[in-house]
């Protein structure tokens, strides 16, 4: 497995699929391990770059970490394709900030000679290369010490996890691994661990990092969300609407949640995590999936989103202005690629013909820099670095060739990387 941060950014690599799945002890614990609701945080806190979609002159990161796909199942020739991709992207994060990345014992190896030296690789096993899913929401919060001066310190949130829908309906049946890679990453940092008992992944979930590091007594920050996944009966169906929002609220230090109904058309396996279809330019500013392509599935879906958008506002009472980011192709898996899988039954299968969920909304936000996906379709993906530079003009947009290969596995540059705030 391998792991970047972005001081330092982790990736992670790993080969073999697993069988085992969460035992109900190993439930209870952790049910009896996280913070209960309404019981309150250890300090409230404001979400910093919960998404890559926070800007960088919100906070800064201090280290980015990253993944690298090893799954035989859902990575097809050997993950040597997507992982030539993991990469490069990697690599391009590095010349704006510190990376990390995490490999598992197998591939370590294999992951340091891939990387450029100025990137760190340590070894860590997870079950599958999302870290943006299964490892910390960082948080931070701005106070003052008894003498008097200004402190900002730094925690991670360890929600609960179960691989996207749990035995039944999740991706893959073993997620043992997983459970355990925010705590792993807390420890090797040095950071206090906040363990959550309910199952949240940080795709699905963007804040706009309002008023970061001024008030975070007072809450002001707005976060973006989808019912489709966060209220879907495979995650927390004992949890209503508004204790999910009295969580979200708690713990990412934000004032307003904004639900849009639906995630990006054909994203089944997280059941429609915001990062692909929507996320925050800066408060008040927001990108949107869109398709002009009425025939197109995806094109209601981006509709209903605009008009939830269009009729909302912020935390601070401000109408949002919505960009369109126009989707590419629509993708589908191709016979050569479903063959260059392993299917075993141990994890979703993939099937030629099924659509691809590619989206340039699912793109990392580095310190001067975007790193931005590219799908082989010319005009969209020349569209979309068009539109990105608009958006982020201090930023140095940074194409991605080739990111088919991590979105065949279901996700893109935002979901593989998890970014460090800084301490400045």
């Amino acid at each position: 497995m391998l792991t970047t941060q972005l001081n330092t950014v982790v990736l992670h690599i790993q080969l073999c699929p697993y069988i085992l799945i969460h035992t109900h002890n190993e439930l209870r614990e952790r049910e009896r391990d996280g913070c209960r609701r309404n019981s309150g945080s250890p300090w409230i806190s404001h979400a910093c770059r919960v998404g890559t979609s926070l800007p960088m002159l919100v906070s800064l990161a201090s280290y980015l970490h990253h993944e690298l796909q090893e799954r035989l199942d859902n990575w097809r020739d050997n993950a040597v394709p997507g992982q030539r991709i993991s990469a490069k992207a990697a690599s391009a994060i590095s010349k704006f900030e510190p990376v990390t990345v995490c490999a598992s014992a197998s591939q370590w190896a294999n992951a340091r000679s891939q990387l450029p030296q100025n990137i760190r690789v340590i070894e860590m096993s997870m079950s599958d290369s999302w870290l943006r899913d299964t490892g910390p929401t960082f948080v931070v919060r701005d106070s003052k010490s008894s003498l008097g001066n200004l402190e900002r310190k730094l925690a991670g949130i360890d929600w609960n996890f179960n691989s996207y829908g749990g035995i039944d309906e999740g991706c893959y049946k073993d997620w043992s691994l997983d459970i355990h890679a925010a705590r792993k990453i807390l420890e090797v940092e040095r950071v206090p661990r906040f363990p959550h008992s309910m199952i949240l992944e940080g795709g699905a979930i963007h804040v706009d990092g309002e008023d970061l590091f001024i008030n975070c007594f007072l809450p002001s920050g707005t976060c973006l969300t989808t019912e489709e996944c966060l209220l879907n009966k495979n995650r927390n169906p004992h949890l209503t609407k508004e204790q999910v929002e009295d969580e979200l609220k708690a713990y990412l230090g934000v004032k307003k949640i904004i639900w849009l109904p639906h995630g990006l058309f054909g994203d089944d396996d997280t059941n429609g995590h915001i990062d692909n279809l929507c996320c925050f330019v800066k408060p008040g500013v927001v990108l949107l999936s869109w398709t002009n392509d009425e025939s197109d599935p995806q094109y209601e879906r981006s509709v209903e989103a605009f008009s939830v958008l269009s009729h909302v506002t912020d935390a601070k009472g401000r109408k949002l202005e919505i960009i369109k980011l126009h989707v590419p192709g629509p993708l589908y898996m191709t016979d050569e690629e479903a063959a260059g899988l392993i299917q075993n039954g141990e994890a979703k299968q993939r099937l030629p013909g099924s659509r691809i969920a590619a989206s340039y909304v699912n793109f990392y936000i580095a310190n001067g820099g975007i790193i931005t996906p590219q799908f082989g379709d010319q005009k969209w993906d020349d569209e979309a670095v068009r539109v990105l530079s608009l958006a982020f003009p201090d930023h140095e947009v940074v194409r991605i060739e080739g990111a088919r290969e991590i979105a065949l596995g279901g996700g893109n540059i935002h979901c593989i990387t998890q970014q460090q705030p800084a301490l400045l």
